[in-house]
């Protein structure tokens, strides 16, 4: 026997409830990143974001431009001071001088690390007054949105 579907009104009522806690959640998720990685480490967040991105794999300057939808002088200038910080190493492209390959150094990938790490305690701190049971019924939603959110 199937499970029978929600009704319209069950339907309705998950919907609005996304919408009152997924958002919020996730602001503050990324202002408390955003806070340690200026604060800890005087980036900014334009740079916290372009650093973020060099360390998942993306390594040119129009990348970035076109992923974050900044401008590339905007993106010349978080580069250049995430270099001077050495945190991002820039070398020429063997087949195009035009073109720049950006990588994470060590201290770059230690600093994102650390922010993440950090970042983690955080959200430990936040979820720690939830029961056992809490978490598992939160594990277990989290695993149904995804399924049904993931392509």
């Amino acid at each position: 026997m199937s499970p029978q579907p929600p009704s319209d009104e069950a339907l309705q009522q998950a919907i609005d409830r996304l919408w009152e806690v997924i958002p919020p959640v996730w602001h503050r998720m990324r202002a408390n990143v955003r806070g340690i990685a200026s604060e800890r480490f005087q980036i900014s967040v334009q740079q916290f974001r372009l650093l973020r991105h060099i360390g998942r794999g993306i390594r040119s300057a129009s990348e970035l431009a076109t992923l974050t939808q900044m401008s590339r002088p905007a993106v010349s200038q978080g580069v250049e001071a995430l270099v001077e910080k050495g945190l991002v190493t820039r070398r020429q492209c063997a087949h195009d001088r035009r073109c720049n390959l950006l990588e994470v150094t060590p201290k770059g990938r230690e600093t994102l690390d650390a922010i993440f790490a950090e970042n983690r305690r955080w959200m430990a701190e936040k979820l720690a007054p939830l029961s056992r049971q809490d978490l598992a019924h939160v594990l277990t939603a989290m695993q149904a949105l995804k399924s049904v959110f993931t392509d």
